[in-house]
């Protein structure tokens, strides 16, 4: 049997420090799963494993990618089974880590399988959208996939106003001339794995004050620099990111950098709990106390080995 030991919860709640822990116990190696920590010119604003950190356990898709590079969610998901098939053959444990709920769906439970879109598409999409704004992907979703439109409406309204999710359903539905939803739900590849799935959690407050932190810590380390190296690029899909948009509005001048930072602080917060909306729709993940005595989480994995 082999085991896909499974860390989730909100940004800056330790899961990379439980993820070492857990590996040097397993004798395994680390998958990641932030869909921002892939890209190797951004560092500090996604908090990428520091170099002791990385050296304390292998890592998988750290800073693996450029933002040039167009990497989808299902691209992701090719690449990160091959490299679980490739660690089962040595070993029966291997540890996922990460905070973006779509990308861990798609490792344990696939994902669907979409048809290539004609880049001509995506570029039309792409400027329609920062001509017109999110609007025009609103009205056009609703036109070309309007039940799905009507779900999300209902369902996860804060999608409609993602433009990066948006642009993907739209240029979906006019390249393929069909509706988005008509490729979801399809049959789902087998997993050769079984998901032991561990969530990290805090009382609000001390998200909050974690984070707040954690942002002091980044501009202490140098974020405004990295930003503005990557000003130049700030329209790229990747840069759409909380950390890096609010600073392209400091360096914009629409924003003062207290106020920048503050934006920071505050959008990463909701996306702390966004997160923990989506994890929580798992009813298999065992939820600790983020301060939980690691030895307490590691006899509930060995609890449930088969």
């Amino acid at each position: 049997m082999k085991y896909l030991i499974t860390i989730v919860g909100p940004t800056a709640i330790g899961k990379t420090a439980l993820s070492i822990t857990l590996a040097q116990h397993f004798n395994c190696e680390i998958i990641s799963c932030d869909s921002r920590q892939f890209f190797k010119e951004m560092t500090i604003g996604t908090a990428v494993p520091s170099q002791e950190e990385l050296a304390a356990a292998k890592h998988h898709f750290i800073q693996n990618k450029s933002i040039f590079e167009n990497y989808t969610v299902g691209d992701y998901e090719k690449e990160a089974l091959q490299k679980l098939d490739e660690l089962y053959k040595t070993n029966d444990f291997a540890i996922l880590i990460g905070g973006s709920g779509l990308y861990v769906d798609a490792i344990l439970k696939g994902f669907d399988e979409f048809p290539e879109i004609d880049p001509a598409i995506r570029s039309e999409v792409n400027s329609n959208y920062e001509k017109l704004g999110i609007e025009y992907l609103q009205q056009q979703l609703k036109k070309l996939d309007p039940d799905y439109y009507q779900k999300i409406t209902l369902e996860n309204p804060q999608t409609l106003q993602n433009p990066q999710r948006m642009m993907r359903f739209v240029e979906v539905c006019i390249g393929s001339g069909k509706p988005y939803s008509s490729f979801l739900n399809q049959k789902k590849n087998n997993r050769t794995f079984t998901p032991i799935l561990i969530g990290l959690d805090a009382d609000r407050e001390v998200i909050y004050n974690r984070i707040n932190q954690r942002v002091d810590i980044m501009m202490n380390q140098g974020l405004l620099e990295e930003v503005k190296e990557l000003y130049p690029n700030k329209a790229l899909n990747a840069l759409q990111t909380v950390g890096y948009r609010e600073l392209f509005s400091y360096f914009d001048g629409e924003f003062s950098l207290p106020f920048a930072i503050e934006e920071i602080k505050k959008n990463t917060r909701r996306f702390s709990k966004r997160q923990l909306t989506w994890f929580k729709r798992n009813e298999n993940t065992r939820w600790f106390d983020y301060a939980t005595d690691r030895k307490e989480i590691i006899k509930y994995i060995e609890e449930n080995l088969k």
